[in-house]
């Protein structure tokens, strides 16, 4: 277009580079002020034959500017849109960032697997507070204050009533208050002792069980207890020997079969061939009157034992601290 008017346009717009500039010379020559319409609102001051002459040629600008306006729009669109897959690329030839899945926790493993193997036997899960009475800590389990045996377990006091507990057995006896027999439960959780060398730490694993009901001897105990061992360790020799606990009578000590040695003798097992894995026991009449129930009328039996100790001898650990020191080069193995 040979018009002066379209001439300057077309040099203005070959330097717009932004939308704003472009809005900007829009108004300048068909705004509402712009160039064009006024020069539209002129033309009724002009002699008939001219202005139709003129009106004609600013229509062609006006539409010349509208088409070439609405081009360059698409033109700056596709120049962001190829300056911004620039900055966005992604080369697919290069070799992608290393992905490492999450894993269980060694504890947890075993910490599962023993529950799963209790609910095959139709064993619960019941679960207690961290934070426990003293009452239910100990009294309740048949351990008055004077009782040697709080020496065992090295408290962490939080009050004179109120302490980390020492074992999960407390969970037994909330579950006995607040449900009647027939009882078959496991209670897994954390609990806290003031110990800390290669095979102890001061907070650390359990799962205690217990069942009640009519007529619950030492056999069922037996046999809960080794199916549970060799499901766990697989064919391995079970002994129980004669031992002490205040909440059980009679209270017996499971031994497992060295895994490490075979049952020849190690340092593990101490050259004797075996390896204690298991408390339990027949529950104490006491611990029955605590929880209200009638004399004589129920018996049961009740384990506990400490989940990373049975870790350990799975997997071949001999340090309990690597449990807790999230060695990711530890962990991967498992």
């Amino acid at each position: 277009m040979q018009d002066p008017l379209a001439q300057a346009f077309i040099k203005e717009i070959s330097e717009i580079n932004s939308f704003t500039e472009l809005v900007n010379l829009k108004a300048k020559y068909i705004g509402k002020k712009g160039i064009i319409t006024e020069r539209i609102k002129s033309l009724g001051k002009l002699p008939a034959e001219e202005r139709k002459a003129q009106g004609k040629i600013l229509n062609e600008i006006k539409n010349f500017i509208e088409e070439t306006i609405k081009n360059k729009e698409q033109e700056l669109k596709q120049k962001e849109i190829s300056e911004a897959l620039k900055k966005e690329l992604i080369d697919i030839t290069l070799r992608g960032k290393d992905f490492y899945f999450g894993g269980s926790h060694p504890v947890n493993k075993t910490l599962l697997e023993i529950v799963d193997i209790f609910r095959e036997l139709g064993f619960t899960v019941e679960e207690g507070p961290e934070v426990e009475l003293d009452y239910y800590n100990f009294e309740a389990l048949n351990i008055p204050k004077d009782h040697p045996a709080r020496d065992m377990q090295d408290t962490f006091y939080v009050s004179d009533e109120v302490v980390l507990r020492t074992h999960t057995s407390p969970v037994q006896v909330r579950v006995m208050e607040r449900k009647k027999p027939p009882l078959r439960f496991i209670s897994p959780g954390k609990v806290y002792r003031r110990d800390s060398d290669v095979t102890h730490t001061p907070m650390f694993h359990q799962v205690e069980g217990l069942m009640v009901d009519e007529d619950v001897s030492f056999s069922h105990l037996k046999g809960v207890l080794v199916y549970f061992l060799k499901r766990l360790f697989g064919d391995i020799p079970v002994r129980f020997r004669p031992s002490f606990f205040p909440f059980t009578e009679p209270s017996t000590e499971i031994d497992i079969g060295c895994i490490i040695c075979g049952g020849v003798g190690c340092r593990v097992c101490k050259g004797t061939g075996w390896l204690e894995v298991l408390g339990a026991g027949m529950v104490h009449p006491n611990v029955f009157k605590f929880a209200g129930y009638p004399e004589g009328k129920y018996t049961g039996f009740a384990f506990g034992m400490g989940v990373e100790r049975l870790t350990m001898l799975k997997y071949g650990i001999d340090d309990i601290r690597l449990f807790f020191e999230n060695d990711i080069r530890f962990l991967r193995q498992f």
